[in-house]
Protein backbone atom coordinates (compact mmCIF):
# COMPACT_ATOMS: atom_id res chain seq x y z
CA UNK A 1 0.00 0.00 0.00
CA UNK A 2 1.14 3.48 -1.27
CA UNK A 3 1.20 6.03 1.84
CA UNK A 4 3.31 8.76 3.33
CA UNK A 5 3.84 8.79 7.04
CA UNK A 6 3.90 12.31 8.83
CA UNK A 7 4.12 13.07 12.89
CA UNK A 8 0.88 14.33 13.80
CA UNK A 9 0.27 17.43 15.95
CA UNK A 10 0.08 15.08 18.95
CA UNK A 11 3.32 13.23 18.52
CA UNK A 12 2.26 10.06 16.85
CA UNK A 13 2.45 9.06 13.30
CA UNK A 14 -0.34 10.21 11.18
CA UNK A 15 -1.28 7.89 8.34
CA UNK A 16 -2.06 9.88 4.64
CA UNK A 17 -3.70 7.40 2.28
CA UNK A 18 -3.21 8.52 -1.39
CA UNK A 19 -6.41 9.27 -3.25
CA UNK A 20 -7.62 7.86 -6.49
CA UNK A 21 -9.38 11.56 -7.64
CA UNK A 22 -6.06 13.78 -7.80
CA UNK A 23 -5.13 12.84 -11.95
CA UNK A 24 -8.49 14.09 -12.18
CA UNK A 25 -8.05 16.84 -10.28
CA UNK A 26 -4.92 17.94 -11.88
CA UNK A 27 -6.42 18.00 -15.25
CA UNK A 28 -9.17 20.22 -13.96
CA UNK A 29 -6.60 22.59 -12.46
CA UNK A 30 -4.74 22.58 -16.16
CA UNK A 31 -8.16 22.98 -18.16
CA UNK A 32 -9.76 25.62 -16.20
CA UNK A 33 -8.64 28.94 -13.88
CA UNK A 34 -11.35 27.98 -11.18
CA UNK A 35 -10.80 24.19 -9.78
CA UNK A 36 -13.98 24.40 -7.32
CA UNK A 37 -13.82 20.77 -4.80
CA UNK A 38 -17.36 19.80 -3.26
CA UNK A 39 -17.97 17.57 -0.81
CA UNK A 40 -19.35 16.35 3.00
CA UNK A 41 -16.78 17.80 5.50
CA UNK A 42 -13.83 16.45 6.82
CA UNK A 43 -13.85 13.78 3.40
CA UNK A 44 -10.37 15.21 3.17
CA UNK A 45 -10.62 17.80 0.43
CA UNK A 46 -8.53 20.43 2.07
CA UNK A 47 -5.49 18.14 3.13
CA UNK A 48 -5.29 16.71 -0.61
CA UNK A 49 -5.51 20.19 -2.18
CA UNK A 50 -2.70 21.09 0.27
CA UNK A 51 -0.30 18.05 -1.13
CA UNK A 52 -1.14 19.00 -4.66
CA UNK A 53 -0.36 22.40 -4.29
CA UNK A 54 2.47 24.19 -5.64
CA UNK A 55 5.30 25.92 -3.29
CA UNK A 56 3.89 29.53 -4.18
CA UNK A 57 0.51 28.84 -3.71
CA UNK A 58 -1.53 30.84 -0.33
CA UNK A 59 -3.61 28.39 1.45
CA UNK A 60 -6.66 30.46 3.59
CA UNK A 61 -9.36 29.09 5.17
CA UNK A 62 -12.70 31.21 5.78
CA UNK A 63 -13.46 29.01 8.93
CA UNK A 64 -11.59 31.94 10.51
CA UNK A 65 -13.75 34.21 11.56
CA UNK A 66 -11.10 37.04 11.88
CA UNK A 67 -10.12 35.79 7.69
CA UNK A 68 -13.94 35.88 7.05
CA UNK A 69 -14.83 39.35 8.21
CA UNK A 70 -12.00 40.72 5.81
CA UNK A 71 -13.06 38.55 2.90
CA UNK A 72 -16.47 39.99 3.65
CA UNK A 73 -16.22 43.40 4.24
CA UNK A 74 -13.25 43.54 1.51
CA UNK A 75 -12.83 41.52 -1.21
CA UNK A 76 -11.18 43.10 -3.72
CA UNK A 77 -8.13 44.21 -0.83
CA UNK A 78 -8.73 39.94 0.11
CA UNK A 79 -7.69 38.77 -3.52
CA UNK A 80 -4.61 41.18 -3.26
CA UNK A 81 -3.88 40.10 -0.24
CA UNK A 82 -4.13 36.39 -1.30
CA UNK A 83 -3.37 36.77 -4.83
CA UNK A 84 -3.36 33.72 -6.66
CA UNK A 85 -2.50 31.10 -6.81
CA UNK A 86 -4.50 30.85 -3.94
CA UNK A 87 -6.81 27.53 -2.18
CA UNK A 88 -9.82 29.23 -0.40
CA UNK A 89 -11.11 26.89 1.76
CA UNK A 90 -14.91 27.26 2.89
CA UNK A 91 -15.43 29.54 0.09
CA UNK A 92 -18.80 29.75 0.80
CA UNK A 93 -18.90 31.84 3.65
CA UNK A 94 -17.97 35.03 1.66
CA UNK A 95 -19.55 34.82 -1.29
CA UNK A 96 -18.98 38.68 -2.00
CA UNK A 97 -15.81 36.77 -3.41
CA UNK A 98 -17.38 35.43 -6.46
CA UNK A 99 -17.65 38.38 -8.62
CA UNK A 100 -14.18 39.74 -7.72
CA UNK A 101 -12.87 36.15 -8.98
CA UNK A 102 -15.10 36.07 -11.76
CA UNK A 103 -13.50 39.86 -12.85
CA UNK A 104 -9.70 38.51 -12.00
CA UNK A 105 -9.74 35.39 -14.40
CA UNK A 106 -11.33 37.01 -17.02
CA UNK A 107 -8.46 39.99 -16.80
CA UNK A 108 -6.05 37.01 -16.48
CA UNK A 109 -7.21 34.14 -17.99
CA UNK A 110 -4.77 31.74 -16.58
CA UNK A 111 -5.36 28.21 -16.08
CA UNK A 112 -5.20 26.97 -11.97
CA UNK A 113 -5.04 30.55 -10.34
CA UNK A 114 -7.87 29.81 -7.84
CA UNK A 115 -8.89 26.77 -5.82
CA UNK A 116 -11.93 26.79 -3.97
CA UNK A 117 -13.58 24.04 -1.59
CA UNK A 118 -16.63 24.21 0.44
CA UNK A 119 -18.76 21.79 2.60
CA UNK A 120 -22.06 23.79 2.03
CA UNK A 121 -22.30 22.63 -1.61
CA UNK A 122 -26.00 24.00 -1.79
CA UNK A 123 -24.70 27.47 -1.66
CA UNK A 124 -21.47 27.32 -2.85
CA UNK A 125 -22.50 25.83 -6.38
CA UNK A 126 -25.43 28.66 -6.51
CA UNK A 127 -22.91 31.47 -6.75
CA UNK A 128 -20.27 29.08 -9.36
CA UNK A 129 -23.29 28.53 -11.51
CA UNK A 130 -24.06 32.83 -11.64
CA UNK A 131 -20.66 33.87 -11.54
CA UNK A 132 -18.01 31.70 -12.77
CA UNK A 133 -19.78 29.33 -15.55
CA UNK A 134 -17.84 28.49 -17.94
CA UNK A 135 -14.35 29.50 -15.80
CA UNK A 136 -14.84 27.04 -13.11
CA UNK A 137 -14.11 23.45 -13.10
CA UNK A 138 -16.15 21.07 -10.64
CA UNK A 139 -14.81 18.09 -8.69
CA UNK A 140 -17.23 16.43 -6.60
CA UNK A 141 -15.40 13.98 -3.77
CA UNK A 142 -16.46 11.32 -0.77
CA UNK A 143 -14.99 9.58 1.68
CA UNK A 144 -12.24 7.36 1.30
CA UNK A 145 -13.02 4.36 -1.27
CA UNK A 146 -12.36 0.38 -0.12
CA UNK A 147 -9.60 0.33 -3.23
CA UNK A 148 -8.40 3.42 -1.74
CA UNK A 149 -7.89 1.89 1.87
CA UNK A 150 -6.07 -0.92 0.03
CA UNK A 151 -4.04 1.40 -1.69
CA UNK A 152 -5.33 0.58 -5.38
CA UNK A 153 -6.38 3.25 -7.49
CA UNK A 154 -8.57 1.68 -10.10
CA UNK A 155 -10.64 3.19 -12.91
CA UNK A 156 -14.28 3.71 -12.97
CA UNK A 157 -16.37 0.32 -12.69
CA UNK A 158 -17.36 -1.81 -15.05
CA UNK A 159 -18.14 -5.22 -16.15
CA UNK A 160 -14.70 -5.40 -18.12
CA UNK A 161 -14.17 -9.31 -17.39
CA UNK A 162 -10.23 -8.99 -18.22
CA UNK A 163 -9.99 -5.91 -16.07
CA UNK A 164 -11.61 -7.03 -12.84
CA UNK A 165 -9.94 -10.45 -13.06
CA UNK A 166 -6.49 -8.64 -13.25
CA UNK A 167 -7.61 -6.97 -9.76
CA UNK A 168 -7.98 -10.61 -8.01
CA UNK A 169 -4.26 -10.64 -7.83
CA UNK A 170 -4.02 -7.32 -6.21
CA UNK A 171 -6.81 -6.83 -3.95
CA UNK A 172 -6.92 -8.03 -0.31
CA UNK A 173 -9.41 -11.10 -0.37
CA UNK A 174 -12.26 -9.83 2.74
CA UNK A 175 -14.58 -12.31 4.49
CA UNK A 176 -18.03 -11.12 5.62
CA UNK A 177 -16.59 -10.12 8.84
CA UNK A 178 -14.53 -7.70 7.39
CA UNK A 179 -16.64 -6.19 5.21
CA UNK A 180 -18.97 -5.21 7.73
CA UNK A 181 -16.23 -4.16 9.94
CA UNK A 182 -15.71 -1.64 6.98
CA UNK A 183 -19.56 -1.13 6.38
CA UNK A 184 -19.56 0.11 10.26
CA UNK A 185 -16.78 2.02 10.07
CA UNK A 186 -17.56 4.50 7.26
CA UNK A 187 -15.40 6.41 5.18
CA UNK A 188 -13.95 9.05 6.99
CA UNK A 189 -10.66 9.64 6.43
CA UNK A 190 -9.59 10.83 10.20
CA UNK A 191 -10.71 6.85 11.36
CA UNK A 192 -7.95 5.51 9.06
CA UNK A 193 -4.88 8.32 9.43
CA UNK A 194 -5.47 7.78 13.59
CA UNK A 195 -6.67 4.14 14.91
CA UNK A 196 -7.06 5.72 18.21
CA UNK A 197 -10.30 8.04 17.22
CA UNK A 198 -13.25 7.22 18.52
CA UNK A 199 -16.18 5.93 16.59
CA UNK A 200 -18.78 6.79 17.84
CA UNK A 201 -17.59 10.36 18.94
CA UNK A 202 -16.22 11.02 16.05
CA UNK A 203 -19.54 10.43 14.35
CA UNK A 204 -21.47 12.14 17.23
CA UNK A 205 -19.02 15.32 16.95
CA UNK A 206 -19.21 15.39 13.24
CA UNK A 207 -23.50 15.70 13.25
CA UNK A 208 -22.90 18.53 15.53
CA UNK A 209 -20.53 20.11 13.27
CA UNK A 210 -23.16 19.06 10.19
CA UNK A 211 -25.94 20.32 12.33
CA UNK A 212 -24.15 23.53 14.19
CA UNK A 213 -22.29 24.78 10.38
CA UNK A 214 -24.68 23.95 7.47
CA UNK A 215 -28.08 23.35 8.70
CA UNK A 216 -28.33 25.76 11.14
CA UNK A 217 -27.32 29.03 8.54
CA UNK A 218 -30.25 27.55 6.78
CA UNK A 219 -33.59 29.30 7.35
CA UNK A 220 -35.85 27.27 5.68
CA UNK A 221 -34.77 24.98 8.76
CA UNK A 222 -36.25 26.24 12.00
CA UNK A 223 -36.43 22.51 14.07
CA UNK A 224 -32.63 21.30 14.46
CA UNK A 225 -33.73 18.30 16.64
CA UNK A 226 -36.56 17.22 14.12
CA UNK A 227 -33.90 17.85 11.54
CA UNK A 228 -32.02 15.72 13.07
CA UNK A 229 -34.54 12.84 13.24
CA UNK A 230 -34.89 13.34 9.50
CA UNK A 231 -31.62 12.10 8.87
CA UNK A 232 -31.87 9.01 11.59
CA UNK A 233 -35.30 8.21 9.55
CA UNK A 234 -33.37 8.28 5.82
CA UNK A 235 -30.86 6.29 7.45
CA UNK A 236 -33.15 3.56 8.38
CA UNK A 237 -34.32 3.73 4.94
CA UNK A 238 -31.47 3.41 3.00
CA UNK A 239 -31.55 1.65 -0.28
CA UNK A 240 -35.73 2.33 -0.79
CA UNK A 241 -37.47 4.13 -2.79
CA UNK A 242 -37.87 7.50 -1.97
CA UNK A 243 -41.50 8.51 -0.65
CA UNK A 244 -42.09 11.49 0.78
CA UNK A 245 -45.03 11.19 2.47
CA UNK A 246 -43.53 8.00 4.12
CA UNK A 247 -40.64 10.15 5.57
CA UNK A 248 -42.92 13.06 6.26
CA UNK A 249 -45.13 11.15 8.69
CA UNK A 250 -42.29 9.35 10.51
CA UNK A 251 -40.53 12.50 11.43
CA UNK A 252 -43.92 14.85 11.90
CA UNK A 253 -43.26 17.58 8.70
CA UNK A 254 -45.37 18.00 5.73
CA UNK A 255 -44.40 16.24 2.24
CA UNK A 256 -42.87 19.16 0.93
CA UNK A 257 -40.45 19.71 4.09
CA UNK A 258 -39.28 16.23 3.72
CA UNK A 259 -38.69 16.68 0.18
CA UNK A 260 -36.91 19.92 0.97
CA UNK A 261 -34.93 18.55 3.40
CA UNK A 262 -33.62 15.29 1.90
CA UNK A 263 -32.36 18.10 -1.42
CA UNK A 264 -30.03 19.12 1.49
CA UNK A 265 -28.85 16.11 1.81
CA UNK A 266 -28.46 15.57 -1.29
CA UNK A 267 -26.80 18.64 -2.17
CA UNK A 268 -24.31 17.96 1.10
CA UNK A 269 -22.92 14.52 -0.31
CA UNK A 270 -24.74 12.95 1.96
CA UNK A 271 -27.12 11.07 0.43
CA UNK A 272 -27.14 10.16 -3.27
CA UNK A 273 -30.41 9.59 -5.52
CA UNK A 274 -30.45 6.74 -8.15
CA UNK A 275 -32.68 7.48 -10.58
CA UNK A 276 -34.51 4.65 -12.75
CA UNK A 277 -33.61 3.30 -15.46
CA UNK A 278 -35.85 4.39 -18.27
CA UNK A 279 -36.55 3.13 -21.97
CA UNK A 280 -39.52 3.61 -24.28
CA UNK A 281 -39.55 -0.22 -24.68
CA UNK A 282 -39.89 -0.78 -21.05
CA UNK A 283 -43.86 -0.53 -19.59
CA UNK A 284 -44.83 0.60 -16.03
CA UNK A 285 -41.30 1.88 -15.09
CA UNK A 286 -42.02 3.43 -11.32
CA UNK A 287 -40.86 7.54 -11.70
CA UNK A 288 -39.40 7.80 -7.41
CA UNK A 289 -35.28 7.68 -6.98
CA UNK A 290 -33.57 5.09 -4.56
CA UNK A 291 -31.70 6.64 -2.42
CA UNK A 292 -28.32 5.93 -0.48
CA UNK A 293 -26.30 6.82 2.26
CA UNK A 294 -22.69 7.68 0.80
CA UNK A 295 -20.81 7.13 4.25
CA UNK A 296 -21.77 3.63 6.02
CA UNK A 297 -20.16 4.47 9.57
CA UNK A 298 -22.59 7.50 9.81
CA UNK A 299 -25.21 5.96 8.41
CA UNK A 300 -24.96 3.13 11.36
CA UNK A 301 -24.68 5.46 13.43
CA UNK A 302 -27.87 7.20 13.12
CA UNK A 303 -29.39 3.78 13.17
CA UNK A 304 -27.97 2.58 16.68
CA UNK A 305 -26.17 0.07 15.75
CA UNK A 306 -23.85 -0.84 18.26
CA UNK A 307 -21.22 -3.34 16.51
CA UNK A 308 -20.35 -4.34 12.96
CA UNK A 309 -21.21 -8.31 14.62
CA UNK A 310 -24.62 -7.36 15.11
CA UNK A 311 -24.63 -5.31 12.00
CA UNK A 312 -24.19 -8.31 10.15
CA UNK A 313 -26.95 -9.94 12.17
CA UNK A 314 -29.47 -7.41 12.13
CA UNK A 315 -32.74 -6.88 10.08
CA UNK A 316 -30.37 -3.81 7.78
CA UNK A 317 -27.71 -6.43 6.73
CA UNK A 318 -28.80 -6.50 3.31
CA UNK A 319 -29.31 -2.35 3.33
CA UNK A 320 -26.28 -1.90 4.46
CA UNK A 321 -24.29 -4.38 2.45
CA UNK A 322 -25.88 -3.25 -0.77
CA UNK A 323 -25.62 0.51 0.25
CA UNK A 324 -22.00 0.11 0.66
CA UNK A 325 -21.17 -2.08 -2.90
CA UNK A 326 -23.33 0.88 -4.06
CA UNK A 327 -21.70 3.99 -2.96
CA UNK A 328 -18.38 2.34 -4.04
CA UNK A 329 -19.35 1.99 -7.28
CA UNK A 330 -20.53 5.76 -7.31
CA UNK A 331 -17.04 6.71 -5.74
CA UNK A 332 -15.06 4.82 -8.52
CA UNK A 333 -17.28 7.67 -11.05
CA UNK A 334 -16.61 10.51 -8.53
CA UNK A 335 -12.75 9.59 -8.58
CA UNK A 336 -12.03 9.67 -12.45
CA UNK A 337 -13.90 13.31 -12.13
CA UNK A 338 -17.18 12.37 -13.40
CA UNK A 339 -19.80 13.75 -11.14
CA UNK A 340 -22.58 12.63 -12.70
CA UNK A 341 -22.40 8.69 -12.12
CA UNK A 342 -24.33 6.28 -15.11
CA UNK A 343 -26.08 4.28 -12.34
CA UNK A 344 -29.73 3.62 -12.39
CA UNK A 345 -32.08 1.13 -10.94
CA UNK A 346 -35.09 -0.85 -12.14
CA UNK A 347 -38.16 -1.02 -10.62
CA UNK A 348 -41.97 -1.68 -12.14
CA UNK A 349 -45.36 -2.15 -11.13
CA UNK A 350 -44.89 -5.61 -10.92
CA UNK A 351 -41.85 -5.31 -8.12
CA UNK A 352 -39.73 -6.62 -10.34
CA UNK A 353 -36.34 -4.85 -9.54
CA UNK A 354 -32.65 -4.45 -10.81
CA UNK A 355 -30.62 -3.42 -7.49
CA UNK A 356 -28.48 -1.26 -9.93
CA UNK A 357 -27.61 -0.91 -13.97
CA UNK A 358 -25.18 1.29 -15.88
CA UNK A 359 -25.62 2.62 -18.94
CA UNK A 360 -23.04 3.56 -21.06
CA UNK A 361 -22.15 3.64 -24.49
CA UNK A 362 -25.22 2.25 -25.50
CA UNK A 363 -24.61 -0.47 -22.86
CA UNK A 364 -27.30 -1.50 -20.57
CA UNK A 365 -25.35 -3.46 -17.56
CA UNK A 366 -27.38 -4.92 -14.78
CA UNK A 367 -26.26 -5.85 -11.48
CA UNK A 368 -27.45 -7.36 -8.73
CA UNK A 369 -26.37 -7.20 -4.59
CA UNK A 370 -26.24 -10.44 -2.32
CA UNK A 371 -25.12 -10.44 0.70
CA UNK A 372 -24.19 -14.59 0.29
CA UNK A 373 -21.40 -16.11 -1.47
CA UNK A 374 -23.24 -17.49 -4.47
CA UNK A 375 -26.68 -16.36 -4.45
CA UNK A 376 -29.42 -18.41 -6.63
CA UNK A 377 -31.39 -16.78 -9.16
CA UNK A 378 -30.37 -14.03 -8.43
CA UNK A 379 -30.29 -12.68 -12.12
CA UNK A 380 -33.86 -14.09 -12.76
CA UNK A 381 -35.52 -10.08 -13.23
CA UNK A 382 -32.63 -9.35 -15.91
CA UNK A 383 -35.29 -10.83 -18.09
CA UNK A 384 -37.29 -7.43 -17.88
CA UNK A 385 -34.48 -5.70 -19.88
CA UNK A 386 -35.09 -7.98 -22.82
CA UNK A 387 -37.48 -5.72 -24.72
CA UNK A 388 -34.64 -3.49 -24.92
CA UNK A 389 -32.95 -5.60 -27.22
CA UNK A 390 -35.67 -6.73 -29.10
CA UNK A 391 -36.25 -2.91 -29.83
CA UNK A 392 -32.40 -2.32 -30.90
CA UNK A 393 -33.11 -4.74 -33.49
CA UNK A 394 -35.92 -3.41 -34.45
CA UNK A 395 -35.08 -0.50 -36.81
CA UNK A 396 -38.71 0.69 -36.91
CA UNK A 397 -38.95 0.76 -33.20
CA UNK A 398 -36.52 3.50 -33.20
CA UNK A 399 -36.71 5.02 -36.14
CA UNK A 400 -36.12 9.29 -34.97
CA UNK A 401 -34.80 8.02 -32.28
CA UNK A 402 -31.23 6.44 -32.58
CA UNK A 403 -30.09 7.95 -29.10
CA UNK A 404 -32.77 5.52 -27.26
CA UNK A 405 -31.37 1.97 -28.52
CA UNK A 406 -29.54 0.07 -26.43
CA UNK A 407 -27.90 -3.21 -25.42
CA UNK A 408 -27.57 -5.42 -22.69
CA UNK A 409 -23.96 -6.17 -21.51
CA UNK A 410 -22.64 -8.39 -19.24
CA UNK A 411 -24.25 -8.96 -16.13
CA UNK A 412 -23.01 -9.31 -12.56
CA UNK A 413 -24.01 -10.27 -9.39
CA UNK A 414 -21.70 -8.61 -6.68
CA UNK A 415 -21.67 -10.75 -3.94
CA UNK A 416 -19.16 -12.70 -1.39
CA UNK A 417 -17.74 -15.49 -3.59
CA UNK A 418 -14.29 -16.28 -3.44
CA UNK A 419 -13.12 -15.36 -7.06
CA UNK A 420 -14.40 -13.68 -10.05
CA UNK A 421 -16.90 -16.52 -11.60
CA UNK A 422 -18.98 -17.24 -14.40
CA UNK A 423 -22.69 -18.46 -13.33
CA UNK A 424 -23.48 -18.48 -17.17
CA UNK A 425 -22.24 -16.87 -21.02
CA UNK A 426 -23.89 -13.27 -20.04
CA UNK A 427 -23.29 -13.04 -16.27
CA UNK A 428 -20.96 -13.37 -13.36
CA UNK A 429 -20.59 -13.26 -9.93
CA UNK A 430 -18.62 -10.52 -8.91
CA UNK A 431 -16.94 -10.26 -5.15
CA UNK A 432 -17.40 -7.00 -3.84
CA UNK A 433 -14.54 -6.41 -2.05
CA UNK A 434 -12.39 -5.89 -5.73
CA UNK A 435 -14.87 -2.67 -6.61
Amino acid sequence: MTLDLHKSFYGGVQVFYERTIAPAIQKINATFPVLVVTGPRQIGKTTLLTRLAEKDRKIVSLDNPTIRSFAKTDPELFLQRYAPPVLIDEVQYAPELFDYIKVYVDREKKCGDFWLTGSQTFRMMKHVTESLAGRAGIVCMQGLSNSEISGNHFPAFTMDVPSLLSRMSVCPRMSISDVFARIYKGSMPRLYENEAVDRDLYYESYLETYISRDIRDLSQVGDETAFLNFMAVVAARTATNVNYEALASEVGVSAPTAKHWLSILVSSGIVVLIQPYSNNALKRVIKAPRMYFMDTGLCAHLTRWTSAETLERGAMDGAFFETWVVSEIYKSYLNQGKHQPPLYFYRDSNKKEIDLIIYQDGIVTPIEIKKGSAPKDATKNFSVLSPIEKAANDAYAFEGAAHLKAQIGTGAVVCMPPDMIPMDQKNWYVPAWII
